[in-house]
């Protein structure tokens, strides 16, 4: 990714583009802080932000009409803020002291022949720029305009003393001139290098005013009576003299020069409904403490969807524009740590981001080609997602993998491919179902097992996803490129992407429109069921709808959770998250379990098995429709642990290939007789630890045939270690005639730099 490339990525994120009340300031002053320290009492700090942006805070914070109030979001619940009132309660407040450090002195003079806002800014802005400026006044006093105000609403002392800042930074004002004189005027440009006139000054002839060196305003009769756009058309008259003297382009980077359009999207959709705070007396306006109530309605505009709905982007204190720049910086290392990494991996892919977004912005896309780059480059960290791609070896090896023809016949017109985490969690409902679709369906129902290779593809592992995924295709092309049933909302998606010859179909899709077993129990609840959709049926709103249909045709009432269809929730297994980062996912299942208090039916293994290990009663969809091994209460099924859900691939390969095929086809290892007695609390140190029965008992063995084991002498338990592909295992053990005893495992998954593998 180049610079370019990034800042496109970068400017679909929205969550830096100013609130409409900023954009539509004719001086952009930071409405949205300077009302957050108004409502935190901090007035100081509130001072400041007005003097960042606003000449005269004191003068035009007082009689500022504020036009931004007509754009403020507020409005939608409610009124909007009273702006202009909250500046003239903070103006009110003690001034904190101010040091203004003008820039080194130009050579160059400006004359200014008005005095209004926009003369007296224009003389602010172009003497703190180090200009020589001299003002021309027509009155007997600098700022007549001003001091004809009524002194209860714009004191006359506090316009000389904010007036008075101009002579500290050296402007000059001449009294008494004729500033209405094109004579005069015309004498000024033989002494000055450039000069402003007002904005209504219309009886200067156009001569006069289409030359170079003459500058005025334009506004329109409203304009020209509110004091904030006179101050910012002095504003942009002084950007103009000055670049103008500079001799660089009037134009370039003015686009937002006065209001202008921002993309910034704020959803006031929950936002409770509520006026504006009333002052007790009206004339004198806010109190301190009637300002911060009325401050305190303020919404703070920002985006942020994104990282409202996502934990992944919530943890991690930010938003994707700057995440995006955190990648594009960590990829570009060379040398050092990555200390990005741990974002770009914890990423579920699942783009939620990409349809909450009003600007479409896809972490995810951003996420995976910067886990590509990183294995390309040989960054990618071993203990990222090595556990999840040995289980995909695992359900890709001939201990799983296989492809059949139906029995009796020697072509297919269908291939029923279940998925690696279906086998895993409920083999039983593998069965049912293929013998449902041989009974359901002609010309012949093959079988194949495997993974759809899914985690190399989210692991970035471009290499290996295309062999596997080659592989795969050519067991698939040897059973003559049958039409393919598949029960995964995952492998759906994978399928759909990278196999476009293939016609691929849901289960869901065929059960509906082929009906429900005649021969099976429907278990129903009468209590509604929350219904999940998985975040890979995202855009599948037909696979949806089949789910839908099969729930109402089996009489279960259900209910959709906000988080439904195009908005569907992550469960924590999308993108190897639980790998990468186990306490996130466990983060984002718990978010997910909390949507209602209902208990959930899905059609999505992983997601079912996830809820359920975060004690959240859930059904799969099957559970409801196949129930011939008589599970009553299928919501209280636990969800079987890293070993179980190997053992379950094993055991369906095996009862399939015997009771179909009459095979025998274990390929099971030998584990020597050795027995594991294991605790539960130790079950579930080595379910977080993701740590295998199989990883133990090879441990064990080596341990055991090799006599390299440590002995505690006050324990009694020995202590060893084994590396196994990139993995260390510890183990913790004592041996009796019933088998070994495992007390405590660990493990690391890394590659040390410069040893052999």
């Amino acid at each position: 990714m180049d610079q370019k490339e990034l800042r496109l990525i970068e400017s679909k994120c929205i969550q830096e583009e100013p609130p409409e009340c900023t954009a539509a300031c004719p001086i952009h002053i930071d409405v949205r802080t300077f009302i957050a320290n108004v409502a935190r009492g901090k007035w100081e700090e509130a001072w400041k932000i007005l003097r960042k942006t606003m000449p005269f805070p004191g003068i035009l914070g007082r009689i500022c009409d504020a036009p931004c109030k007509e754009y403020c979001k507020r409005k939608g619940a409610g009124q909007a803020i009273e702006i202009g009132m909250l500046e003239q309660a903070c103006v009110k407040t003690q001034a904190p002291k101010q040091r203004i450090i003008p820039l080194p002195k130009k050579e160059k003079c400006i004359a200014i022949a008005v005095s209004k806002l926009s003369g007296l800014t224009a003389a602010w802005d172009l003497s703190r720029k180090g200009y020589e400026v001299t003002i021309f006044e027509a009155g007997g006093e600098l700022g007549e305009n001003l001091l004809s105000m009524p002194d209860e609403m714009l004191p006359h002392d506090l316009v000389r003393e904010e007036l008075g800042i101009l002579f500290s930074l050296g402007v000059e004002a001449v009294l008494n001139s004729s500033v209405d004189d094109e004579k005069f005027l015309s004498d000024l440009l033989n002494r000055f290098d450039a000069l402003y006139v007002g904005p209504d000054d219309g009886g200067l002839s156009s001569n006069f005013l289409e030359r170079e060196n003459v500058f005025s305003g334009g506004f329109s009769h409203y304009k020209a009576k509110s004091p904030v756009w006179q101050a910012a058309e002095g504003r942009w008259a002084a950007t103009s003299i000055d670049r103008y003297l500079q001799k660089v382009s009037q134009t370039a980077g003015r686009e937002k020069d006065g209001p202008f359009p921002t993309r910034l999207y704020t959803n006031i959709d929950n936002v409770a409904f509520a006026t504006a705070v009333k002052p007790l007396d009206d004339e004198s306006g806010y109190t301190p403490q009637e300002a911060m109530q009325e401050a305190g309605r303020c919404l703070h505009c920002e985006c942020l969807e994104c990282v409202k709905a996502c934990s992944y982007l919530e943890k991690f204190g930010s938003y994707p524009r700057k995440y995006s720049r955190e990648i594009y910086n960590n990829s570009s290392i060379v040398m050092g740590p990555r200390q990005a990494n741990k974002l770009v991996n914890s990423c579920s892919l699942c783009g939620l981001c990409e349809a909450i977004c009003p600007e479409n912005f896809a972490m995810q896309t951003l996420c995976l080609e910067a886990r590509r780059d990183m294995v390309q480059k040989g960054k990618m960290p071993v203990s990222a997602h090595e556990f999840a791609l040995l289980d995909m070896q695992f359900s890709n090896s001939d201990r799983f993998a296989m492809a059949q023809h139906e029995t009796g016949h020697e072509s297919s017109a269908y291939v029923f491919f279940p998925g690696c985490q279906l086998c895993a969690s409920s083999p039983d409902k593998v069965k049912n179902v293929y013998a449902h679709l041989r009974e359901t369906l002609s010309g012949g129902v093959g079988l194949m097992l495997g993974c759809c290779n899914a985690p190399a593809f989210w692991a970035g592992e471009e290499e290996l996803f295309e062999k596997q995924f080659s592989i795969f295709s050519g067991k698939w092309a040897d059973l003559g490129r049958p039409q393919i049933i598949l029960a995964c909302s995952t492998c759906y998606k994978i399928f759909k992407e990278n196999l476009n010859k293939a016609n691929i179909v849901s289960l869901w899709s065929i059960l509906d429109e082929t009906g429900l077993p005649r021969d099976c129990t429907v278990i129903k609840s009468d209590v509604p069921l929350a219904l999940h959709d998985p975040c890979t049926t995202r855009y599948e709103s037909a696979l949806q709808n089949n789910v839908r249909n099969l729930l109402q045709k089996i009489d279960q009432p259900f209910l959709e959770l906000t988080a439904k269809r195009e908005y569907a929730e992550c469960c924590g297994y999308g993108g190897l998250m639980q790998n990468a980062n186990p306490d996130l996912a466990k983060t984002v299942i718990k978010r997910l379990a909390g949507k209602s208090s209902a208990d959930y039916v899905t059609y999505c293994a992983v997601c079912r098995d996830n809820l359920a290990g975060a004690e959240k009663r859930t059904v799969h969809i099957l559970d409801l429709i196949f129930n011939k091994d008589g599970e009553s209460v299928p919501a209280a099924r636990k969800r079987p642990g890293w070993s179980q859900r190997q053992e379950n691939r094993l055991r369906l390969k095996h009862d399939l290939l015997s009771d179909l095929w009459a095979k025998d086809e274990t390929n099971r290892k030998d584990n020597d007789g050795i027995v594991l007695n294991i605790s539960s609390e130790v079950w579930q140190i080595l379910e977080d630890r993701r740590i295998l029965v199989t990883d133990l008992e090879e441990v064990i063995r080596h341990a055991e045939t090799s006599g390299q084991k440590f002995f505690n002498p006050d324990t009694r338990h020995f202590k060893t270690s084994l590396k196994l592909y990139n993995t260390t295992f510890w183990l913790e053990y004592t041996t009796s005639d019933n088998g070994f005893t495992i007390y405590n495992a660990y493990s690391h998954r890394m590659v040390v730099s410069g040893k052999e593998k």
